[in-house]
């Protein structure tokens, strides 16, 4: 299944949506790590090249929290699938609600073509807002607590038997410079690596 096809045939306006141009066997994946937003070059985006911005600090992560990845088809054959949640790139520093309203409907689909997800990780707070308009949308109530993701860090979130992972933003360089949130980003997805190997 081609994810770019799947999200171009829904019936909203997406002339600058961005999606991940991607081939997956949606039974393979039991993860999904969504990061905030499109980069401004779709060749920087998870998949766009093997040298993509987004990926020198995605497999860093992974490399620390001890998996063994090299390349983002190394990922995708953990059954880990990697999205943004907001689909066009940001031209202000922080997301609009507007924006993320925009977006969502495909999130939405995105996140509805993978029937044996076990993780869903929530890299940074664009993540976490849009994830939770989403779960109030359909239950009424945010899936995730409104507080600081170091609090939520330790405890088990739930979403319809859905293990939800609130962490940091996986994608630029202040990653790096912010070694405990780089530390923590990678605790987490050594979380999520154990759960899906269950």
């Amino acid at each position: 299944m081609n994810i770019k096809k799947e999200l171009e045939n829904l019936p909203f306006e997406k002339s600058n949506m961005r999606f991940c141009n991607v081939e997956v066997d949606p039974k393979e994946v039991q993860a999904i790590m969504i990061n905030e937003v499109v980069p401004a070059d779709p060749k920087q985006d998870f998949y766009g090249a093997d040298d993509a911005a987004y990926l020198e600090t995605t497999i860093p992560l992974f490399q620390k929290a001890g998996i063994h990845v090299n390349s983002i088809s190394d990922i995708l054959n953990l059954g880990v699938y990697i999205t943004n949640a907001i689909k066009v790139p940001k031209t202000e520093y922080t997301v609009s609600k507007e924006l993320m309203e925009e977006s969502l409907p495909f999130l939405e689909k995105e996140l509805s073509l993978f029937p044996k997800i076990k993780v869903i990780m929530l890299m940074g707070d664009v993540a976490k807002k849009a994830f939770n308009m989403i779960s109030k949308k359909a239950t009424g109530r945010n899936a995730v607590p409104g507080m600081s993701t170091y609090k939520l860090r330790s405890s088990e979130i739930y979403y319809e038997g859905i293990r939800i992972l609130p962490s940091y933003i996986m994608t630029g360089q202040n990653i790096l410079i912010e070694k405990s949130k780089f530390e923590m980003a990678a605790e987490d997805i050594s979380v999520m690596a154990k759960i899906i190997q269950q």
